[in-house]
């Protein structure tokens, strides 16, 4: 081999040495104001924990993912979660429930819960970031009570949130409103339960 020759190759492995791919960003959700006051009969409401969150599998994924066509996912190779999206959803909503049940009734997730503490399981069916600039929940949470638990209550939820663009950052602040709405509605029906 030629010094030419050996220079030229040595070029050739820096130049496609400097070609990188796009960084990979993180994203994480963040806790919503309330949409209203607490009300203030919910005062001496029982204790609750946010239990377990689940997901459906086609979301179970570090990557953000978007439904660009009917029947197909986009899989965003460079846009992740910042952590597993299930426990991050799990984490925001217990921010979300915390700031809208009142002092002391809420117990935070894994902690240690007081006698006769009920409990919330939150089930997501669908979540779709349309590139429509939509996000929609379908899903239902479930208030459990006693040893075992057992269901008290289910509700159904049902939302639709604007997306001001297609963009991950954006698909992250809707899924963000979307759990504060889903608080919303668990604040407002645990009020009228004791």
């Amino acid at each position: 081999m030629t010094l030419k020759t050996t220079v030229g190759l040595v070029c050739a492995l820096a130049l496609a040495a400097c070609g990188q791919s796009p960084p990979t960003r993180y994203f994480s959700l963040d806790a919503v104001p309330p949409s209203a006051p607490l009300a203030t009969a919910a005062a001496r409401m029982a204790p609750v924990q946010l239990g377990a969150v689940r997901i459906p599998p086609s979301l179970d994924r570090p990557e953000i993912v978007v439904q660009d066509a009917a029947y197909r996912l986009a899989v965003r190779d460079n846009d992740h979660w910042g952590a597993p999206l299930a426990p991050m959803i799990r984490g925001a909503l217990a921010q979300d429930l915390e700031a809208r049940l009142p002092p002391g009734s809420f117990v935070l997730p894994d902690a240690p819960a007081p006698a006769g503490a009920r409990g919330i399981v939150v089930t997501v069916l669908d979540l779709r970031a349309n590139t429509n600039g939509r996000m929609t929940f379908e899903g239902s949470w479930t208030l459990t009570a006693g040893e075992p638990p057992r269901a008290v209550m289910t509700q159904n939820v049902s939302l639709t949130e604007p997306m001001s663009s297609a963009d991950s950052p954006a698909i992250a602040d809707a899924l963000s409103r979307v759990l504060g709405r889903v608080a919303d509605r668990i604040a407002a029906s645990l009020a009228t339960q004791r």
